[in-house]
């Protein structure tokens, strides 16, 4: 029997992690997230339970499965801020292009995900978690593109209060979308939410900190 090649196997890995994925939210869609269990999980994906937690180590991990996206997004949207762009400037503009995209990760993820969140303390309190982790990674960012000491709270600062303006607007789309809102009506709102909780930031050091 021939050595199978690294792509297919990784390829192979890629698709066994989506079907987790997949069956796991439809059983959180269906029995509520709390109620769902592991070996229910496996059972309806066709693996061992230990598969399961090998792909997944925590049972909140498989109803986000885009929380490295999640959590880094903020920090890679500034390091790859254009020219002359301040760190507000470039989350903007990733922001309303993420909104242009209906981008699952800023929160367009449909009224019955949005349900299963929203009935779920242990996710309420991961997706929390997940906001804090962002906000460190965005500060651990601008702390080294402003080469700030490691004693200046201004990174954090500055991290607290644009992580919190991202924190809002996912909120606004979670509860949009639990009101039945269509994703255009989503859209439309939020953009313009967008503008003005930006604007309350931009007038002040933030408009420029961190600027290329």
């Amino acid at each position: 029997m021939g050595i199978e090649p690294a792509g297919l196997r990784a390829s192979k890995k890629q698709e066994t992690r989506q079907l987790i994925s997949d069956c796991a939210t439809r059983l959180f869609i269906e029995n509520g997230f709390e109620s769902t269990t592991i070996a229910e999980i496996a059972a309806a994906s066709r693996v061992a339970k230990k598969t399961v937690t090998n792909y997944y180590a925590r049972k909140e991990d498989l109803a986000f499965d885009h929380q490295e996206e999640f959590i880094g997004g903020l920090a890679t949207a500034v390091s790859r801020r254009a020219e002359g762009e301040s760190a507000l400037e470039a989350l903007l503009r990733e922001f309303l292009a993420g909104v242009e995209r209906r981008d699952p990760v800023i929160g367009f993820s449909g009224e019955e995900f949005a349900r299963m969140i929203a009935d779920s303390p242990t996710l309420l309190a991961r997706l929390r978690d997940m906001h804090d982790q962002r906000e460190a990674a965005l500060a651990a960012l601008l702390a080294a593109e402003t080469g700030a000491d490691p004693d200046d709270i201004t990174p954090r600062a500055a991290a607290a209060q644009l992580g919190s303006a991202h924190r809002i607007l996912f909120q606004q789309i979670l509860e949009l979308t639990l009101e039945g809102r269509s994703d255009e009506r989503i859209a439309e709102t939020v953009t313009e939410a967008a503008h003005r909780v930006f604007a309350l930031l931009a007038g002040g050091p933030l408009a420029d900190y961190a600027a290329k």
